[in-house]
């Protein structure tokens, strides 16, 4: 088949663009043809938090990806949906995470399937948002009306897709990320980030949105009190870094806290979870986080949150530990994690529950979605 995956790749940098160019390279391995098209402009540096959108690292050489979309440009949208119609992939593979690509991905959708041959198939990862908006709703029913179907990594996300669309949908977990290498020796992983190998760590990894519950985690910290052992942060901020700085500084944590906060190149991922010993996610809201799948390819055991679909991904003593999103649960569940004997009880599980999460699986389930979509 001819498959068109739209969505980041590279020059983009992140674990979405990671996500695009693994299932395009499993859908090549399969024989079929694939191009990837990604953007010309993918948010307006005005409205994009971070540092930077990409990376330095040169293009890889066993992808067909162009860089032809833009989101902010209308007449962009019909010229490209017009060379879709007119290239007639059989599906167009989308992945949805933020309305605010719902103007774009939805006009450019609706104009490709008008040659009645393409199939618009969405793996998509948010229905609403963590952040709301006015716009959120409108955004939301143009573009999720105009896919044939989908497939869900939550159960949240279907129960939110069924108020948009009736169209097939199917679950698939999020696969794990396998791109960021194999574990490396803790105090070879110490000295890459420089951080001391004499101290234990706890890992807080990923971009740091108010959301996900690092100022919970400080105060359990603060509460929690270990010998021996620093809280490791490492991310990017999206939000105001004043705010977290200040409540380290209030909590009297200087010393307890390390913070890389900065985006983490793919290629010093595995040095993080090989330092550590834990992963702590202790979102206050989530529908999946792909950092747990960067947990599962480490087998670094962890310890999140109740909400959304965490519980689903991470099933409470398997391989890590389940809590309420509270200051008192977090403090509670990291004295549950660090109890004598817990971590390689955890750690002795993740040979099994990796199964689960395959690259294959998931580009199975969206190959079988459109079947049921012909």
């Amino acid at each position: 088949m001819k498959i068109t995956i739209l969505g980041p790749a590279h020059p983009y940098r992140g674990g979405l663009a990671s996500i695009m160019q693994t299932m395009a390279r499993e859908y090549q391995s399969r024989g079929h043809e694939v191009r990837i098209y990604t953007f010309t402009v993918q948010y307006p540096s005005l409205l994009f938090p971070g540092k930077t959108q990409y990376i330095d690292a040169p293009a890889p050489e066993d992808l067909h990806i162009e860089r032809v979309m833009n989101t902010v440009n209308p007449f962009n949208w019909i010229s490209l949906g017009l060379r879709l119609k007119r290239e007639a992939p059989d599906i167009i593979l989308m992945k949805y995470w933020t309305p605010f690509m719902a103007p774009c991905f939805g006009t450019i959708a609706r104009i490709a399937r008008q040659n009645k041959k393409t199939k618009v198939i969405c793996q998509i990862d948010n229905v609403e948002p963590h952040e709301h908006h006015i716009i959120d709703r409108p955004c939301n029913k143009y573009y999720l009306g105009g896919v044939d179907g989908f497939v869900y990594m939550s159960e949240q996300v279907h129960s939110e897709l069924k108020a948009y669309s009736s169209a097939p949908a199917l679950f698939s977990p999020h696969p794990m990320f396998e791109n960021f290498g194999t574990k490396v020796e803790r105090e070879s992983a110490c000295e890459k980030i420089n951080i001391s190998p004499d101290e234990n760590y706890t890992l807080f990894f990923g971009l740091i949105r108010d959301y996900k519950g690092l100022d919970m985690l400080l105060e359990a910290w603060k509460r929690w009190n270990p010998e021996h052992r620093k809280l490791l942060i490492a991310g990017e901020f999206y939000t105001s870094r004043e705010k977290y700085i200040s409540l380290i500084e209030q909590l009297g944590l200087q010393d307890r806290v390390v913070l890389h906060d900065r985006f983490i190149a793919d290629d010093d991922v595995r040095y993080y979870f090989s330092a550590a010993d834990c992963l702590v996610l202790p979102y206050r809201s989530a529908t999946q986080s792909g950092v747990t799948q960067i947990a599962y390819n480490f087998s670094v055991p962890m310890l999140v949150t109740n909400v959304g679909g965490l519980p689903e991904i991470v099933p409470d003593g398997k391989v890590g530990l389940v809590c309420k999103p509270t200051v008192e649960d977090i403090v509670e569940g990291l004295n549950r994690v660090y109890a004598e004997g817990v971590l390689p009880n955890l750690i002795a599980n993740f040979p099994e529950e990796k199964k689960r999460f395959s690259w294959a699986t998931m580009c199975d389930k969206l190959l079988e979605v459109y079947q049921m979509c012909k």
